[in-house]
């Protein structure tokens, strides 16, 4: 069997705002708050991002920005939507998504109640089990900008086999 490993890493900052949202925060694919607003070009979901960054490096691509610009530009702002071109990547390689490792800093918001809604999803779009998607989260204690909140920083490693 042939292996790779993949890291990636993604960050956005964060504001809570009253009345109209024109970007809920939305991570790993599940909507999280429409009172946290996500400032970024796309939906700004940090683990999405995260992923493709770990996908694209394991098969040796770049960055998501190389695709993702462009399909923001064209109005493609679902980060499930690039999800699926960093899979087309690594399928065109013949590789397929063994399990994800996630990790997620942040205390804008407690995020554990909605950790099994992000695997489902996450696994669903992967194409993998619910149980080959781990995600963890931590508050940072204050230490770091999303710590204090400020913003939302997610890791995530990725496990792809032929």
């Amino acid at each position: 069997m042939n292996f790779r490993i993949g890291l990636g890493q993604d960050s956005h900052p964060v504001k809570k705002v009253t009345g109209k949202n024109n970007n809920p925060l939305k991570l790993g694919g599940v909507l999280i708050s429409e009172e946290i607003e996500c400032l970024a070009e796309s939906d700004g979901d940090v683990i999405i991002h995260a992923l493709c960054n770990a996908l694209n490096t394991a098969v040796g691509y770049g960055s998501l920005s190389l695709y993702a610009t462009e399909m923001c530009r064209l109005g493609i702002r679902d980060s499930r939507e690039y999800l699926k071109k960093g899979l087309l990547l690594i399928k065109d390689k013949s590789f397929k998504v063994g399990n994800v490792s996630i990790a997620v800093e942040t205390s804008a918001v407690k995020l554990e109640e909605y950790r099994e809604k992000m695997q489902k999803e996450l696994a669903k779009n992967l194409g993998v089990e619910k149980d080959d998607v781990g995600i963890a989260f931590t508050s940072g204690e204050k230490l770091t900008s999303f710590g204090k909140g400020e913003g939302i920083q997610a890791f995530a490693i990725v496990l792809i086999t032929k």
